[in-house]
């Protein structure tokens, strides 16, 4: 089958097209022929420090996946050969990714595709809803009625934590860069957009919402965003990030003296710490995700799709960070 393989760690270029053979499902196992693959910042990451497995080589890399079940193995009983599938799974070096002809799956890894999404679509879901699903709703209890600030809104989370937020009942701001991507945001139904290039998105905060500070930020960026995000916090509000951080105690203490709650978010320590009960709530994610997409309360935006070949610039679009929404491979 063919592959996009990693034989070392490096810039995009490291990701070339190679022959693999078809693999076989084994006992609880299923075998998907992949239609689309979707490409998050974690790619790029494990691509350029191979991190989590830096002894395995060659690789294929990518964890988001929308397919075909093309045969399982003996003891499947969640699905059978023709049903569509999306999932998060491997990708981080330890098992076969996405970025290939074909995949294996714990049936209890994957959830029924979303009858509403085309292949391409669904292969953008996976990453994205968990994330945000575990940050606003597992950590931080977003309520209807609160507010809550999105920090790079346009983005592949950002985009679905506003709708997510909504669909929970909140009202939402979020951060972007420009007209576009102000205009995308509020078509989500974010009720205010903060260009950080232009304004102090801190001010503004306060500013919308009566010098309170909103009762969640959920930060998507990290450094400098971060740290500044405490002093858009309401008291006792809380703060939900997907990066870790170092500030300056200044910062720190404005945290305290805020007495903020911090949750930090990292949805790939199920699948890198082989926790199989964390990784079937997270399957859960996904199943209750179909369902407000197939009502359709939930959308993903696909922002660019190149064929399995074109990886490396898949890669390369994901890190210049301008993108709205997801980037994805089309494999069959």
């Amino acid at each position: 089958m063919k592959a996009m393989l990693m034989a070392a760690p490096g810039d995009p270029g490291v990701l070339q097209p190679g022959e693999l053979p078809k693999p076989t499902a084994g006992p609880g196992e299923i075998l998907v022929r992949l239609a689309a693959a979707g490409i998050n910042p974690l790619d790029t990451k494990v691509r350029k420090l191979h991190m989590f497995y830096p002894k395995n080589t060659p690789v294929v890399l990518g964890c988001d996946g929308a397919g075909t079940v093309e045969a399982v193995g003996s003891g499947v009983k969640r699905f059978k050969a023709g049903d569509e599938v999306y999932f998060f799974n491997n990708g981080l070096g330890s098992g076969l990714g996405t970025y290939a002809e074909y995949t294996l799956v714990h049936e209890d890894h994957a959830a029924r595709k979303p009858a509403k999404l085309s292949m391409v679509e669904a292969a953008a879901a996976p990453l994205v809803l968990i994330t945000a699903w575990e940050a606003l709703v597992d950590r931080v209890g977003l309520k209807s009625g609160e507010t809550v600030l999105v920090h790079a809104g346009a983005g592949g989370v950002g985009h679905v934590a506003i709708q997510l937020a909504r669909h929970l009942g909140a009202r939402v701001a979020a951060t972007v860069s420009g007209a576009a991507k102000a205009e995308f945001v509020k078509s989500l139904g974010a009720e205010q957009a903060i260009d950080y290039k232009t304004g102090d998105f801190v001010q503004q905060t306060l500013d919308w919402t009566g010098n309170k500070g909103a009762d969640v930020v959920f930060d998507t960026v990290g450094g400098p965003t971060f740290c500044q995000s405490f002093g858009a916090v309401r008291l006792y509000g809380r703060l939900a990030t997907l990066l870790s951080t170092a500030c300056e105690m200044p910062q720190i203490n404005k945290a305290r003296l805020r007495n903020i709650v911090v949750g930090y978010v990292q949805m790939t320590t199920p699948l890198f710490l082989g926790d199989h009960a964390l990784r079937c709530a997270q399957t859960r994610i996904l199943e209750q995700g179909a369902a407000l997409i197939d009502a359709g309360k939930l959308k993903f935006e696909v922002s660019k799709v190149l064929p399995l070949a074109e990886a490396a610039a898949a890669h390369t679009l994901v890190e210049e960070g301008h993108t709205t929404g997801k980037v994805i491979l089309r494999i069959h």
